[in-house]
């Protein structure tokens, strides 16, 4: 795993909105030109970005409520690395 993203802060930029749709029975980011409708994993992982907890705590918050799930916290990594990737989130 990489170190010095387990040590970083995700955070939701400027102009994005996590929220439960109703009309859309899932988790949605909304952004000034649009929505992103989530996965129930992807809505779970938002669901802890919170801007105070490390990507090493949410790994072990998530790990410790799905412990059924093989290699979760590689799941959590990647998805965090893409969210960054497309400007969903900050890494601070």
């Amino acid at each position: 795993m990489n170190d010095e993203l387990m040590h970083k802060i995700p955070v939701l930029r400027r102009g994005f909105r996590f929220q439960w749709e109703p009309a859309q029975s899932c988790h949605v980011l909304l952004y000034p030109e649009g929505m992103i409708q989530l996965n129930d994993s992807a809505g779970a992982i938002l669901a802890e970005v919170d801007g105070t907890r490390s990507v090493a705590a949410i790994i072990d918050d998530l790990s410790a409520r799905f412990p059924e799930v093989p290699g979760i916290d590689e799941d959590i990594l990647v998805f965090l690395e893409v969210a960054h990737e497309r400007f969903w989130i900050e890494l601070r």
